[in-house]
Formats: C-alpha cells, structure tokens, sequence
C-alpha cells in the first residue's frame, strides 16, 4: 500500500489511525536520507511526503520564506537567488535533497560554522506528530520567537517526533564580493591552516580542509574580502577557484562519524520525549532507540 497524503489534515488522520493500529511509519520525501543516521526499523511502511513542496511564502525584504519541507535545496537557491539573496543552510549531500530532510537531520555544511547551523535558521515549521496532532511552533518572521524550543526540539529529530510539512527559514543578501581559493597543504599543516583562519580577525564563511589543502570562500564588501585574502596569502600560495566547488564538495562522500553511546539519562530523556510526542511509537521506529 502506497502512503501519500496530499494534505496536512489527510497527513494527521493517516498517523492518527496508524498509531491506533500500531502501525510503523518511515518517513520519506526524495529519498536522501535512508541510509544515514540509525537504522529504521524493516516493518515500517513508508510514508511519502514528496507532496508537500514547492514556495508558499516569500517576503524578500522580511528576509525570509517558508517553503514546503519536500522543497529541494536546489529550488531553495534558485528562488532566493533571484532576488539577490540566499539561504545558507548548503547541508552536506546533494541539492536534490530537501529542506524538511535538512531540518528533520539538522544536517549543517561548509557554512555553518559561521553562518549558523540549520536551528539557527529555522524560524518556525509545520508538523503532524506521532499521534496525528498538527503542531506550528514559531514563525515566519524573525521577531517571533513563540515556540522557539519545540522548533528547536524537531530539528534534529530525525522524524521521530513528528513528520515536517513546512519550514519557515532566515535568509541574507548575496554579498557584494564572493570568491573561493585554494591553499595547497599536506594534511597536518592544512587543519592548522583552517583553524587559523577560522579564528583570524577576517574569517571566511567557509573553510574546508579537501585532498591537497584548503578550500577557502570569502564573502562579504570589497573591503573585508581584500582584508580576508590578505589573510588567506600569509599561509602560502594561493590559487582561485570557481564557486561550483562547493557544490562538488558537498555532494561528494563523507566519512561517516562512529555513532556513540548514550548514557541512561541521555536514554530515558529520549525516551520521555518520544512517548510525549509519538506515544506508540509509529514515526521512524529505531531513531531514537
């Protein structure tokens, strides 16, 4: 049976009946996200959610949108782009992926050290919990702060506390200089090349160790990027390089962290968490085990 709803209140009765029958549910948009994190577990049905996408609100001079969570990153970029501005959430994977997956993984990317991680932008989101309840913390604008730490409690949960339908993200003006270099260094020498960048009086918005040395992304007026590559050329020969390699970077495999254990406490706080929100336990089984 294939598990669609094309509406939020078809998406509430479809988990509100699930969880009468004790039915386990994956959660699913584009599919990029399946084989990362823990294990879901085999019985559960998958749940589509690829219908709730596309822009629903955008306020340019707010500096904010609210798009559907099945929105791609792709689409993300390209609209904000053509009003000179973006979101820089640019999470690690590909740009087909989409925003709900990148709020619901809190998956961050070669921007968030200094322009924030994904519960950084996140100004309010839409979502139907384990029992079906549709819940709509926070807001569209940046001043509202109303439900500001249930926002921040779906973001990263991978889902097992509720199915995200919309988002509602920060953005910034594209800035008026931007460019990407390249500092050759072995391995040792290039992680003390990008924490000195990093903690220098000009920090780049991103800084990456790759194969061969460092890649670099200066961003902001003439000034400040004149001061930034100053800053860049001390650590040795540098060479320029376009902006699609971020793209490149972000899509190409990652190594993956071992998963840690939690202690008891850590346990049974998540434990009391999921049985608050998805009390029998339907949304993304194994997540939070």
């Amino acid at each position: 049976m294939t598990l669609r709803p094309s509406s939020v209140s078809e998406l509430s009765s479809l988990i509100t009946e699930s969880a009468s029958q004790h039915r386990a549910l994956r959660l699913i948009a584009h599919g990029t996200w399946l084989d990362d994190g823990a294990p879901v577990e085999a019985k559960a049905e998958l749940l589509h959610l690829d219908a709730f996408g596309g822009i629903i609100e955008y306020e340019p001079g707010d500096l904010t949108i609210t798009v559907g969570a099945a929105t791609t990153v792709a689409e993300l970029d390209a609209t904000t782009a053509a009003h000179n501005q973006w979101c820089p959430l640019g999470p690690w994977g590909r740009d087909a992926g989409s925003v709900g997956a990148t709020i619901a993984t809190a998956t961050g990317g070669p921007y968030s050290h200094a322009l924030g991680y994904p519960r950084d932008l996140v100004l309010g989101l839409e979502c139907a919990d384990g029992t079906g309840k549709v819940l709509r913390p926070g807001g569209k604008v940046v001043k509202n702060v109303a439900g500001f730490d249930l926002v921040r409690l779906m973001t990263g949960a991978w889902g097992s506390l509720g199915a995200i339908t919309r988002v509602s993200l920060r953005l910034r003006a594209r800035p008026a200089v931007d460019e990407t270099w390249f500092v050759p260094a072995d391995a040792p020498r290039a992680t003390d090349v990008q924490l000195a960048l990093r903690r220098g009086a000009t920090p780049p918005i991103a800084c990456e160790v790759t194969e061969g040395g460092v890649l670099v992304r200066l961003a902001g007026n003439a000034g400040y990027v004149a001061a930034a590559r100053s800053a860049v050329q001390t650590h040795g020969v540098t060479h320029p390089r376009d902006g699609a390699a971020w793209a490149a970077l972000r899509a190409a495999p990652r190594p993956r962290a071992p998963r840690r254990g939690l202690s008891a406490e850590v346990r049974a706080l998540n434990e009391s968490v999921r049985r608050a929100f998805d009390p029998a336990g339907i949304l993304n089984p194994g997540i939070m085990g």
